[in-house]
């Protein structure tokens, strides 16, 4: 565009750290809003895919993420009762090198919130955002708890998430579908197991039960790797889990899988798990007047596909892109939606798609996966797309956005694929 706007971003997430960075970097005046005193991450570890790896390296923070975090190579799933193979995609399948990151949650908030502070955008905390006032001047103001006003700002970017109080502003109404199954997340130590530090692991009985390891690197001061360990639950049913104890529990993922025992034994107290509760979310038109909406707020699934963050990412570069490109803010809104529209469309129709075979109380469905995606999975060209789909590039969203992906190989994270772990 052709001046400088005012622009206020609600939220200190990932999509909304994000913006902040490739706004205020192309010369826009930035104020960050968010609810908690202290911004601060939640949830526990995540997949930087290469889509979201692209942004980024974009901001110069690719390269550090890498080092902090734990290269993923795979990931592989086994039917709990019977040990055959229910997913095994291998990011090798791809043409050029690619690969995941595991990352602690509070690694790439640290990350990117250490970014913005040495940037000139303000940062206003302890402000929970109830509703938007565009005025007859083409201005937006905040209103907030109390009747505080914050502003007048050009524009307003909601990155607050699905609970966001402002989606009655979006140009069409929002669609939502609550997930019955949610997770539990804790963090836990990989030292002494002998698990892949370079694989998502899952166990799965039917598709009700799932238990999971992700390698997340390390975080702070953590001498040793750590692991995201997550388990499925409905969210009804999460009074019950605390109800029957967590010795219980405990004894439950075991007799699924054994060697998370050490694993187990870092847990000591319920507290240390935190419930994660999904939803399918979209706007059909994720802007509204003066107002552009990033993230989970736009859109939002199952974390089967580990899109979520960088879903995120890959929003925040569009929005910088288009106002970039247009003429008037107008315009720079409808381009935003336009350059994400097929990327989310196709990842949310996806989601829906996979989510029951992994994550619901059919019988039938995991049957069919049991028996089915295995040997698809093995077909010239199928281990591609699938690769394809993990990594986030189906649709070709990085070529939409004109961005390149990170010459970054990680060689000294390079796992050995041969022997006993890649004949599994």
């Amino acid at each position: 565009m052709s001046r400088s706007l005012s622009i206020a971003i609600i939220g200190c997430g990932t999509a909304g750290l994000a913006a902040a960075l490739l706004l205020e970097r192309v010369g826009h005046t930035v104020t960050l809003v968010e609810r908690f005193n202290e911004p601060q991450p939640l949830g526990s570890g995540l997949i930087l895919q290469p889509s979201g790896l692209a942004v980024l390296n974009e901001l110069g923070l690719a390269a550090p993420l890498i080092a902090t975090g734990s290269r993923i190579d795979r990931l592989f799933g086994l039917n709990a009762t019977t040990d055959s193979v229910v997913l095994d995609v291998r990011y090798a399948a791809l043409k050029r090198e690619r690969f995941g990151v595991g990352i602690h949650r509070a690694a790439l908030f640290e990350t990117l919130f250490a970014s913005v502070q040495k940037r000139t955008v303000a940062i206003e905390t302890g402000v929970e955002v109830g509703d938007i006032d565009a005025s007859p001047g083409g201005k937006v103001s905040l209103i907030a708890a109390g009747g505080r006003r914050l502003g007048p700002f050009d524009l307003v970017v909601d990155a607050s998430g699905t609970r966001s109080a402002l989606l009655a502003h979006a140009a069409r109404p929002v669609t939502r579908t609550p997930l019955s199954y949610g997770a539990l997340w804790a963090n836990v130590p990989l030292a002494g197991t002998d698990f892949d530090r370079h694989a998502l692991e899952q166990r799965y009985r039917c598709a009700s039960v799932m238990v999971g390891v992700l390698p997340v690197g390390r975080h702070g001061e953590e001498l040793e790797p750590q692991a995201a360990l997550f388990w499925s639950l409905k969210a009804d049913a999460l009074d019950a889990w605390r109800s029957a104890g967590l010795a219980a529990w405990k004894a439950e993922v075991e007799r699924i899988w054994p060697a998370t025992a050490p694993l187990l034994a870092h847990i000591v107290a319920p507290e240390q798990l935190t419930f994660a509760s999904y939803r399918h979310q979209t706007l059909p038109l994720p802007r509204g007047r003066r107002i552009a909406f990033i993230g989970d707020a736009a859109h939002s699934t199952s974390p089967q596909l580990g899109q979520g963050a960088n879903m995120a990412l890959l929003d925040a570069h569009a929005l910088a892109v288009a106002l970039d490109q247009a003429g008037d803010l107008d315009a720079a809104l409808l381009r935003y939606a336009e350059l994400r529209r097929w990327h989310v469309r196709l990842y949310q129709a996806a989601s829906r798609m996979f989510t029951p075979f992994y994550q619901s109380d059919s019988t039938v469905l995991p049957l069919i996966r049991d028996r089915v995606v295995p040997p698809l999975a093995r077909l010239p060209g199928i281990d591609r797309m699938l690769a394809l789909l993990v990594a986030g590039l189906i649709g070709d969203p990085l070529g939409r956005l004109g961005l390149k992906e990170p010459a970054i190989a990680a060689e000294s994270d390079r796992p050995a694929l041969a022997g006993e772990r890649a004949e599994r």
